[in-house]
């Protein structure tokens, strides 16, 4: 048994020749950690394209930004100064001598070419105004029959108020009462003429001469008026509407026959409107007051209205009202627009 362990035992060497194993042992280890250690630089390298790169532009942008720090603590001054300059330059350079970085020659070229342009703008413009005139429209044909418009002002021409509660009709009252100032009778005696009635007030002469205007008073409303009832019939639940027909020039009604003015119910039951009385009592626009001249020599022209008063109407629900202009040459059926001849609201009265 002692000669079997025996024989498993490393040999045995001499002192000096395993001392020369140990450093050689330690060079090669030396050697091996010196390989692995460039092997690891290496590969770092490798597994990050261009980091050279960026560290020079990482030196560079640290460069730059002390640069500004050392630019920022210096006055301000001159670079000013040089931005000046080069505007100066810009603006006239005395050695190329250009202006606008163009030479002198190819300036007087542009000056000569837009003062052309702008002559030959202002002599077309010229000649247009020439045949216009500002008195009386050049072309009529297309100008649509008159439209219509009512007072007092209403919210989506709805009229909804309450007899027994003043604030929900006081300020159609009030919107009545300014509209009508200019129809006061002193001031169209002072300003206008009283015109025969049943004719065309025409006045010949110079297109910009001032023409006259026929008187239309606002006592010719009668119960509408506001003079004999200041409530215009709103506290008793019998509201008066004034409707207007449009300015045209020139407008003339056709064949003579003043233009007319009707109301009914639009839909639904025509029994919710019993009565309705209008002032002048003809219901129609007298032909005194055509043709129109224009606002520059028709100054005083105050446009003839029709009251509608709505005497008896049903209570308690709204009712659609549709108020028509009847005569030749009116047009009161056009769909997509509902103001042409005619014009739709609702009255809803509470009590």
């Amino acid at each position: 048994m002692r000669r079997q362990l025996r024989s498993r035992r490393a040999p045995a060497f001499p002192y000096g020749y395993r001392y020369r194993l140990d450093d050689q042992d330690e060079v090669n280890q030396n050697y091996l950690a010196d390989e692995e250690e460039e092997a690891e630089e290496e590969a770092q390298v490798m597994t990050v394209p261009g980091l050279e790169e960026e560290e020079e532009e990482e030196e560079g942008k640290e460069e730059e930004e002390e640069r500004e720090e050392e630019g920022q603590g210096q006055p301000t001054g001159n670079a000013w100064r040089r931005k000046l300059q080069i505007v100066t330059e810009y603006l006239w350079d005395p050695e190329k001598r250009m202006s606008l970085a163009r030479t002198g020659l190819i300036l007087v070229i542009y000056f000569f070419f837009y003062a052309s342009l702008a002559a030959v703008i202002t002599l077309f413009l010229y000649m247009l105004f020439l045949t216009i005139s500002p008195y009386m429209p050049t072309f009529t044909e297309q100008v649509k029959p008159p439209g219509v418009m009512i007072r007092p002002f209403a919210h989506s021409l709805n009229f909804n108020f309450n007899v027994s509660e003043p604030e929900t009709w006081q300020h159609y009252v009030i919107s009545l009462n300014g509209f009508l100032q200019g129809y006061n009778d002193s001031l169209q005696e002072e300003m206008n003429v009283d015109c025969p009635p049943g004719q065309y007030f025409i006045q010949d002469g110079d297109e910009d001469e001032d023409k006259k205007a026929c008187q239309f008073k606002r006592s010719f409303l009668k119960n509408c008026s506001g003079l004999e009832d200041p409530t215009f019939g709103y506290s008793t639940g019998q509201p008066c509407i004034l409707l207007k027909m449009n300015r045209i020039v020139g407008f003339r009604p056709e064949l003579g026959d003043p233009v007319k003015v009707s109301c009914k119910v639009q839909k639904g039951d025509e029994n919710d409107i019993r009565s309705i009385n209008y002032y002048p009592e003809s219901a129609s626009f007298d032909l005194r007051y055509y043709p129109y001249y224009g606002k520059l020599t028709h100054v005083n022209y105050t446009s003839p209205l029709v009251a509608m008063h709505f005497t008896d109407v049903v209570k308690n629900q709204a009712v659609p009202v549709q108020c028509q202009l009847k005569g030749k040459g009116i047009i009161n059926d056009v769909i997509n627009d509902r103001f042409v001849g005619r014009i739709v609201f609702t009255l809803n009265i509470e009590t």
